[in-house]
């Protein structure tokens, strides 16, 4: 007697071998973003400690952590890193093992402004070279961005590179002349929270004015 089989209908088998990659793809986004928040929260408890080679240690892992976590193999993620790059990843390397090597508190206390340095070349460099670095990020949300948007986008771009210049620089006054509470506190959450409030209002700002706007000038 023929064997009677039970077959899973065709439409519900991929979504069962969709479910493990799901999976993964959100753990890989909260490994990303856990290792983000681990940055400032590092720079929010060096105060308490008085071992600023332990910190840079732990600033050069989480520096490394980020470029590989969610990235497949560690020589994948090397080969994603452009020239820009490997410029900024090997500044910050040599800051935190300068940080190991001399156990020095001031070297420490000047990192926040060389992250800033980092980002303001990161994000300079696409203002030359182009698609500036907010058009990117936007057009993971919108990949037809119209030219008004684009235009836009751009000029967020040079906004950014502005307040690295002026929080860089505002970071390093308080490496020199604050304690070091007031300055863990300013460039572990304070800062953070700047950057979060202008990244907050430029993206409510495109949604509802400029996209809009845009869409009517091209309908017109």
């Amino acid at each position: 007697m023929p064997a009677t089989r039970s077959r899973m209908p065709a439409a519900a088998r991929p979504v069962v071998a969709a479910e493990p990659d799901a999976a993964r793809r959100w753990g890989k986004l909260v490994v990303q973003a856990l290792l983000k928040l681990a940055y400032p929260a590092l720079i929010l408890c060096a105060w308490r400690w008085d071992a600023p080679r332990v910190v840079g240690c732990m600033l050069f892992a989480i520096l490394w952590l980020q470029r590989w976590a969610g990235g497949g193999t560690l020589a994948a993620s090397l080969r994603r890193l452009t020239t820009i790059d490997w410029a900024v990843v090997g500044m910050l390397s040599c800051a935190s093992a300068a940080i190991v090597v001399t156990d020095s508190e001031l070297l420490l206390r000047l990192y926040p402004s060389l992250v800033n340095l980092g980002l303001l070349i990161a994000f300079g460099a696409t203002l030359v070279r182009g698609p500036s670095m907010i058009e990117k990020f936007a057009r993971l949300g919108n990949p037809d961005l119209p030219p008004g948007a684009v235009r836009h986008t751009r000029r967020v771009t040079q906004v950014w590179c502005a307040f690295f210049v002026l929080n860089g620089a505002f970071s390093a006054y308080t490496a020199l002349y604050w304690s070091r509470a007031s300055w863990s506190l300013y460039n572990g959450a304070i800062a953070y929270g700047l950057i979060g409030v202008l990244l907050v209002a430029e993206v409510i700002w495109r949604y509802l004015v400029v996209l809009p706007r845009a869409a009517r000038s091209g309908a017109a």
